[in-house]
């Protein structure tokens, strides 16, 4: 708050950017165990220990991050900041990771990153398409968690005054929440476009893929946007703004009179 519209803007892009690229990490390293159905688990845990480097840079680097920032509304009920500064804060940041995240996964297509034969192009393309083939209500819960969990760390972090503290308070949550398969708004903006450019890149890989045909007609962007990403942002906004911000805000209020203890 208080940073000029581009600053904030810039500092959007580059914390979506820092998401994309241990999104892309993350499946990297996790890519054949995510595609035996027998070490799903083991794989969501390995891509669990990487994608925490994201939050990382974004805490320690410096960024804006939306999921974070559903926090302000902690401020906003103590009306320490406006409805307006809050809207813009989040539409800013919003757009600004979007725009970050969303170019990561172009460019990573177009990097040759992605192969168009193996088993890395098959899991990212599903990843996007299981992700797509959600109900509203399960997106929505699975956003409510996930960003309860990512805010938990930020409050952690926030409370830490050395480096490694730090680290270490935004590693477990964040890989629990991987680990688990919940959903980020800000991670899905990598997720599902990189999904969404990989089929168009290589369609034919689509003909040769284990994943059901039912989830795979889900991979669209009508349902990147209807289905994910509008519930997983709502579900982010009460994970993070009400679980975290305004539960322990409530709890360490400060009393109205300080005689009454």
């Amino acid at each position: 708050m208080g940073k000029p519209f581009t600053d904030i803007f810039l500092l959007g892009i580059l914390s979506g950017a820092y998401l994309a690229l241990a999104g892309a990490a993350s499946t990297m390293a996790a890519h054949n165990l995510l595609a035996n159905p027998e070490t799903v688990g083991l794989g969501r845990l390995v891509a669990g220990a990487i994608f925490p480097c994201g939050l990382i840079l974004v805490a320690i680097a410096g960024a804006e991050l939306f999921t974070g920032n559903t926090m302000l509304l902690l401020p906003f009920v103590q009306r320490r900041i406006t409805m307006l500064a809050l809207l813009q804060n989040w539409g800013i940041v919003y757009v600004g990771n979007f725009a970050g995240a969303i170019t990561i996964a172009w460019l990573l297509c177009l990097s040759g990153h992605l192969p168009p034969s193996g088993q890395l192009v098959e899991v990212t393309i599903a990843i996007a398409a299981k992700k797509c083939h959600f109900t509203f209500l399960q997106a929505f819960l699975l956003g409510i968690f996930c960003n309860w969990l990512v805010c938990l760390a930020v409050w952690m972090a926030i409370g830490t005054k050395d480096l490694a503290g730090k680290v270490l308070v935004i590693f477990f949550p964040i890989c629990l929440f991987v680990t688990a398969g919940f959903e980020h708004s800000v991670a899905n903006m990598f997720f599902i476009p990189v999904g969404l450019f990989a089929a168009q890149f290589y369609p034919q890989v689509l003909e040769t893929m284990t994943t059901s045909p039912q989830v795979l007609a889900s991979l669209n962007w009508s349902n990147f946007f209807v289905a994910n990403l509008l519930p997983v942002t709502l579900g982010n906004i009460i994970g993070g703004g009400v679980f975290v911000a305004l539960a322990y805000g409530y709890v360490h209020r400060k009393p109205n009179n300080p005689d009454n203890r």
